[in-house]
């Protein structure tokens, strides 16, 4: 690979994907020159708060991990120097990592602005180029191009080959399709509501819009000014929304599911 700039590939693990709340545990670095020379940071992240177990699970960082790690505040010259005025790359950056090392950077008192740079973009590329359709599915399991796509029958044919050919593959020898039920479907529950007005975050619910949006948890606005919670019976809610306000004004306070 031939650059003309500087080019920092970077990776971020955090306590969660909420950009405006969650924080760095991890950051890596790799920036790679012109002449080819490269050059490597990285560094653990105190993120001063608690890590989820669903995180550690997934990165395998505890909390023992980070504790006598160095604040992003800490770092934050640095990691800003070693970028430079490198354009960036990653898997997701565009989406996640840009916007949360920005936040980042601001919570520590510097603007970092990455308009002006080129974005490489490793995981809008690669679903640009490689389908994720029921037909690449059929090619990949299957070894065979679909026949009349979007056909309802040919789809439903293929589909049921691909589960036939899942469980050869991922149902450690046994023949049951109910092999394929150990596997974990994780449902995005980060939203409290499918209009997303309000988001979990660090066992708390927080709104997502208004005068509240992102500050204060849910309990804390319930008793500092539970007119607002009022006010939002009487507007345009989901009526589930409103069955939880109710509740919050009533003393009862919501729970994850699985928490």
């Amino acid at each position: 690979m031939k650059l003309i700039r500087p080019l920092v590939v970077l990776d971020l693990e955090s306590t969660g994907t909420w950009i405006e709340k969650d924080r760095i545990i991890e950051i890596a670095l790799i920036k790679t020159h012109p002449d080819g020379q490269k050059e490597q940071y990285a560094s653990k992240v105190n993120p001063a708060m608690a890590i989820p177990p669903r995180v550690t699970e997934i990165t395998g960082i505890t909390q023992e991990d980070v504790k006598d790690a160095p604040s992003f505040g800490d770092i934050a010259g640095k990691v800003m120097q070693f970028i430079g005025e490198a354009d960036l790359g990653g898997f997701n950056v565009d989406r996640f990592d840009l916007p949360l090392l920005t936040r980042e950077f601001a919570d520590a008192g510097m603007k970092f602005d990455y308009s002006q740079r080129t974005i490489y973009d490793a995981q809008k590329i690669y679903h640009l180029h490689e389908r994720r359709d029921l037909s690449a599915a059929f090619v990949f399991y299957c070894h065979q191009e679909l026949k009349d796509a979007h056909s309802a029958l040919a789809d439903a044919q293929a589909a049921l080959s691909i589960l036939d050919e899942q469980v050869n593959r991922y149902g450690e020898g046994q023949e049951q399709i109910e092999s394929l039920k150990a596997f974990d479907y994780e449902p995005n529950n980060e939203y409290f509501d499918t209009d997303r007005k309000f988001r979990w975050w660090n066992g708390d619910l927080y709104m997502t819009f208004g005068k509240y949006a992102r500050k204060e948890p849910l309990k804390v606005i319930a008793k500092k000014d539970p007119y607002y919670l009022q006010w939002i019976l009487e507007k345009d809610f989901s009526d589930d929304i409103k069955v939880m306000i109710q509740g919050v004004l009533n003393g009862q306070y919501p729970k994850k599911e699985g928490s």
